[in-house]
């Protein structure tokens, strides 16, 4: 395509993408303080209740790793994961709100394990979100898990990168998916948000390392390395991706792959925890990481819209494009779901309702260069250094 050709589709891409408020508060800690930040802010979104009364509520949760990977002594939820006060909230107002059911979700690294026994293992209880709501269920969707069957999700417009993905039934059999994310870098994606959490939801049985080869997998036998790397197509059960001959590279592929999954799996309820986090990527293993506490609660009702402004938030132009921040070593995420008609990334367009951008602006490339400056407000006051038995109660 001429640049004068992609240029135009672009703008119209841009003119064209959904554009709706996003909710953006300050909360400086966890505890009690998060339930009536979020009231709030779903309330100025237009209420919970039009949303999911007497429906079906699929979470996705960010729980990437494994539960034992930590800064330290550090509960997961005060760097990587999402934290179970901002889950418990949610999932006690989404009760409040009238949901007939909902579902935690979450496909942990080429694991089949309960997501109570990984919650567990990370020092989280579980009985606590059970509590929090009627009829709040767990599922593994990292395989078939309940389900009898892998349900088949097109994406509009053809995709990028995967026409239709084949996931587990949770996805399929909900009226509304809400995706909790963290306010996170990520070392291949740029930025980890509420869209790049759906990368987890495509099941390793069939796009995995160790996927059947004509049939999915019974369990889940390695990562998710061929969408990062594209070595192996996926179980040919389920659809190839568009183009074998394209760039065989992670910030070429796993944008694409992300901005087709939310196309393909609508999100109707962004949220992103960024109250307690760590910079430069997405898990506890990250080379040069630093905690940080931007004491940010950030929630809309489009994923792309949600997203820029919390790239916004974090000192970054959701504008950019390759080779600029954030996006240095990939394409944009942002700019490949709005081409799919997924929402406006455009600031100008998106009303920010709350807080106002520039008051919260919290830089994380300043902070990862004044590890210091931050280091001492994120531990002082909100987490112990001292070791806990799992079970125990956490902030």
């Amino acid at each position: 395509m001429a640049v004068g050709a992609a240029a135009a589709t672009a703008r119209a891409a841009q003119s064209e993408a959904a554009a709706a408020p996003v909710a953006l508060a300050r909360c400086a800690s966890y505890g009690a303080a998060v339930l009536p930040v979020l009231r709030k802010m779903f309330d100025q979104l237009g209420g919970l209740g039009r949303l999911v009364k007497g429906k079906t509520v699929a979470v996705k949760l960010n729980l990437t790793g494994t539960p034992f990977e930590r800064h330290g002594y550090l509960d997961a939820g005060l760097a990587h994961w999402t934290h179970q006060d901002v889950t418990g909230a949610t999932v006690h107002l989404l009760g409040r709100a009238g949901a007939s059911r909902i579902r935690l979700l979450e496909s942990p690294w080429k694991s089949a394990e309960p997501i109570e026994e990984h919650m567990l293992g990370a020092g989280w209880e579980p009985r606590d979100l059970v509590n929090a709501a009627p009829r709040v269920e767990f599922e593994n969707t990292n395989f078939l898990g309940h389900g009898k069957r892998y349900h088949r999700l097109q994406t509009p417009r053809g995709g990028h990168m995967f026409r239709a993905f084949d996931l587990n039934h949770s996805y399929e059999e909900c009226d509304v998916f809400v995706s909790i994310a963290k306010l996170k870098e990520h070392s291949t994606a740029g930025i980890t948000l509420t869209m790049k959490n759906c990368f987890g939801i495509t099941p390793c049985t069939i796009y995995g390392d160790g996927a059947g080869v004509d049939e999915p997998g019974i369990l889940p036998r390695g990562g998710r390395g061929p969408f990062h790397s594209g070595n192996r197509q996926p179980s040919r059960s389920a659809l190839a991706e568009n183009d074998p001959q394209s760039p065989r590279e992670g910030g070429y592929r796993v944008p694409r792959i992300v901005a087709d999954l939310v196309a393909a799996r609508p999100i109707h309820l962004s949220i992103i925890d960024g109250i307690r986090t760590q910079t430069k990527g997405e898990g506890a293993g990250t080379r040069g990481s630093v905690l940080v506490a931007p004491g940010i609660l950030i929630a809309g009702t489009n994923c792309v819209n949600t997203d820029a402004v919390g790239a916004a938030v974090m000192g970054f132009d959701p504008m950019a494009e390759r080779g600029t921040a954030p996006f240095e070593r990939c394409d944009s995420t942002l700019r490949l779901a709005e081409e799919l008609g997924v929402g406006s990334r455009d600031l100008k367009r998106i009303e920010v309702i709350g807080a106002r951008i520039e008051d919260l602006r919290f830089d994380f490339r300043r902070a990862t260069e004044n590890a210091s400056a931050w280091y001492g407000p994120f531990i002082s006051g909100h987490a112990s250094l001292s070791p806990r038995t799992p079970g125990a109660a956490r902030k």
